[in-house]
């Protein structure tokens, strides 16, 4: 366990260490959660280095006034603002996505079909639409699609009728434990060991915080915040978010021809992919939440944008 709130933190020496290369750099934990990652790649800096987080959630800016070390600052923003970072000032960039086992294990905040609490959902919870909210006034073909888009769940039609449907019977969904009900009851075959309402508490978790939207602004951001030779460390936890980490490396890591102007040189190649990895059988026996956790890799080409 990291800290006191009984978070285990993912992948962390394996980040970390493909991270931090230079102790005298400025680094960004673009997710501190409840600081984990921080508190390792502060102790791998000189006293010249420096370490930037960001976070939505007021629960981990609180968590982070722990940290007394005058080498760190956060931000309570997502990383989607990581771009406002000055050009080619970070050594190293690190995003380990999806929603921290705090948020999951406290019912308050909606997030966990396992217990009963407000449907909210929100990474911050002082900000913007909750899912009770959003599944109020939303059509069915919306709910649908989100639960679709996002879940990959093929039961999303009729899901998304039976929202609907209790609605207009008996009021809108308030709790997590009615959400639950209603999707098993909609679901007619389930995944093995897998709870019928996982895909459509995933979908509207990711839907109601634009995660997908906010991932791919600032895996964009990072490209500038970075100097020629610093690090992109990326943790994700489903499908979904690998499949844009994974594309963004492999569309920045190869020239691109302008077919337009076919004598024109080509835009030089932005980031080299350095890997990928998966925790190993003892880290997933110890903590089960991190089965599903994918690490990709990639360096800062000497070329500037």
């Amino acid at each position: 366990m990291t800290t006191a709130a009984l978070h285990t933190t993912v992948m962390l020496n394996e980040a970390v260490d493909a991270l931090v290369q230079d102790p005298d750099g400025t680094y960004v934990d673009a997710t501190f959660g409840r600081g984990g990652h921080s508190r390792l790649i502060l102790s791998r800096l000189s006293p010249a280095g420096r370490l930037i987080a960001f976070d939505k959630d007021p629960e981990a800016i609180a968590a982070a006034s722990a940290i007394g070390d005058e080498r760190f600052s956060i931000r309570h923003e997502g990383f989607a603002q990581l771009g406002e970072l000055p050009p080619g000032s970070a050594a190293g960039v690190l995003m380990d996505l999806g929603v921290s086992s705090p948020q999951i294990d406290n019912p308050a905040r909606g997030f966990s079909f396992r217990f009963d609490g407000p449907l909210d959902m929100r990474m911050d919870p002082t900000r913007g639409e909750s899912v009770a909210d959003w599944l109020a006034a939303a059509e069915t073909q919306q709910i649908a699609e989100v639960i679709r888009d996002y879940g990959e769940e093929r039961f999303a039609g009729p899901i998304a009728k039976a929202i609907v449907a209790r609605r207009q019977e008996r009021g809108p969904l308030t709790t997590t434990a009615e959400l639950a009900e209603l999707v098993a009851g909609a679901v007619k075959t389930r995944e093995q060991g897998q709870n019928p309402a996982t895909r459509t508490f995933q979908a509207l978790r990711i839907f109601i915080n634009a995660e997908l939207e906010e991932l791919q602004q600032a895996l964009n951001a990072s490209l500038s915040v970075l100097r020629p030779g610093g690090r992109l460390s990326v943790i994700s936890f489903h499908s979904l978010e690998d499949r844009i980490v994974k594309t963004f490396i492999a569309q920045q890591s190869k020239e691109v021809y302008d077919r337009r102007a076919p004598f024109a040189p080509p835009q030089p190649m932005r980031l080299v992919a350095l890997g990928r990895s998966k925790p190993s059988a003892a880290e997933v026996s110890a903590n089960p939440r991190s089965r599903s956790a994918m690490l990709r890799v990639a360096e800062r080409t000497e070329v500037s944008a």
